[in-house]
C-alpha cells in the first residue's frame, strides 16, 4: 500500500493548491460573460412623460437578453396563476431599475413586450389565426420585426396640455372632455375591473369602463359623479369619437400584420394574437 509524504518522511505534504487569489480569478473568469443588452425604441420617444420621470426625453429603453433566470419566471406556476409572470419578466429585463412598469405608457410597454420576445426567442412567431372573412382557422407565421410604430397625431379640434392630457369637444353633445394616455397602472385597473365583473357574473360594461379610465374631466369637473353621469347621456357618436381620438393621439406598436387566407384568399391585415405561446413558443 502506498504511503503519503507525511507518513513516509514525517513532514507535512506541501500545499500544491493554487493561491486563493488565483482561484477567485478563475471563478471570475468563468462568469465573466455579460448578458448582452438591447435598446428598444419607444413609440412615445419619451415625449409624453412629465419632468422627473426616468424616461422623460428618452427615445429608447435598455433591456437584457433573457437568461435561464427569466425562463424560471416564465415557467413559475405561482406567477402564471396570479397572472403576473410577464410583469416579473419585464421588470427583470429592464436595466434601469428606477423605471417602473406601472408608470410606462401602454404603447411603450407593448414595445417592451415585443422587444423582449424577439431578443429571447427571435422574431418568428407561429400561432393560429382566424380569417376575418371566412372564419377559417389556420397556422400563420408572423415576423415580429415587421411590426411598425404608430406615430401619434393631433387631430383637428384636440388640444394637448402641458401635463400631456388632451381637451376636445364631443361632436354630438357639445360637452368638453379631458383625456389622458393610459399607463400600465391604469390599464391594470381597467382589466381588473372587467375581470372582476366577469367572475361575479355582473353585467358587462367594457365600453364605459374604458371611457371611465380615459376621461380625466368633464366640462372642467373631475369628480366621479359628474364623469359617471356623462355615460348616462352620452350618444354613441360621442363614444366612438373618443375612442377614435385616443387611437390617434396614443403612441403604440401597430400589432397588425399582412395576411392571406389559404381558404378564401382574403388579403388584408390581422392583429398579432398575443396568446399564451407568445412567450412560450412550441419548440
Amino acid at each position: 500500500m502506498s504511503r503519503n509524504n507525511e507518513d513516509r518522511i514525517g513532514a507535512p505534504a506541501p500545499d500544491i493548491s493554487p493561491p486563493h487569489s488565483v482561484m477567485n480569478q478563475q471563478n471570475e473568469d468563468i462568469f465573466s460573460f455579460v448578458a448582452p443588452t438591447e435598446f428598444i425604441e419607444l413609440p412615445s420617444k419619451g415625449e409624453f412623460y412629465t419632468e422627473g420621470h426616468p424616461l422623460c426625453g428618452k427615445s429608447s429603453i435598455e433591456i437584457r437578453h433573457m437568461t435561464a433566470k427569466e425562463e424560471d419566471i416564465l415557467t413559475s406556476e405561482s406567477l402564471l396563476k396570479k397572472g403576473i409572470a410577464i410583469e416579473r419578466l419585464l421588470s427583470s429585463l429592464v436595466v434601469d431599475k428606477s423605471i417602473k412598469l406601472d408608470d410606462l405608457l401602454v404603447g411603450d410597454k407593448n414595445a417592451l413586450i415585443v422587444g423582449a420576445r424577439v431578443t429571447g426567442y427571435g422574431p418568428d412567431y407561429e400561432t393560429r389565426v382566424t380569417c376575418p372573412a371566412c372564419s377559417t382557422s389556420q397556422t400563420f407565421d408572423f415576423d415580429l420585426n415587421n411590426l411598425i410604430t404608430r406615430t401619434p397625431a393631433l387631430p383637428a379640434g384636440v388640444e394637448k396640455t402641458e401635463n400631456s392630457t388632451y381637451f376636445t369637444t364631443l361632436p354630438k353633445s357639445g360637452i368638453q372632455v379631458e383625456l389622458r394616455l393610459l399607463t400600465g397602472r391604469q390599464e391594470k385597473i381597467y382589466t381588473e375591473s372587467v375581470e372582476r365583473k366577469k367572475k361575479q357574473k355582473l353585467p358587462s360594461s367594457v365600453v364605459t369602463d374604458l371611457l371611465r379610465t380615459l376621461i380625466v374631466s368633464v366640462n372642467g369637473r373631475t369628480d366621479v359623479a359628474t364623469i359617471n353621469k356623462l355615460f348616462e347621456v352620452m350618444p354613441i357618436k360621442d363614444s366612438v369619437y373618443i375612442k377614435d381620438v385616443y387611437e390617434k393621439i396614443s403612441p403604440d406598436v401597430d400589432l397588425s400584420h399582412d395576411f392571406v387566407c389559404i381558404s378564401c384568399e382574403y388579403d388584408g391585415r390581422v392583429a398579432v394574437p398575443l396568446t399564451a405561446n407568445f412567450f412560450w413558443p412550441q419548440r
